[in-house]
């Protein structure tokens, strides 16, 4: 009934999903969050094992061509809250992939390429 339409204006559909309210700025970041990979972290005190581990994971990311920054997690608090109990353990998009040994290079390949 147009009797209680009365004086409202339809709002139209819009195909963009933030509903039309978006600019060059904010569809560039919205790309680049999706070509830009996986979320990858090392967790460990920053021993000499967990920077092996660390260089090995970005050797891997730069074979793959993923441009994903590591996030390396020196926090007991943040590393516990992930259930890791030996150190350095690897973490790919949350989830613990790797703990308690450094991985080489081509096994962290091997990894990340299961994620993509």
């Amino acid at each position: 009934m147009s009797l209680f339409n009365f004086g409202k204006k339809k709002k139209e559909a819009s195909s963009c999903c933030c509903g039309g309210s978006c600019d060059a700025e904010s569809m560039a970041k919205a790309e680049n969050a999706k070509t830009q990979g996986a979320i990858v972290k090392v967790l460990g005190s920053g021993c000499a094992k967990c920077n092996q581990l660390e260089a090995a994971t970005k050797a891997a990311l730069e074979q793959l061509g993923m441009d994903t920054v590591i996030d390396h997690v020196t926090d007991f608090s943040q590393i516990a809250a992930y259930g890791v109990l030996t150190t350095p353990a690897l973490v790919v998009d949350g989830k613990v992939v790797s703990c308690g040994k450094v991985l080489k290079t081509e096994e962290v390949i091997k990894i990340l390429q299961k994620v993509k």
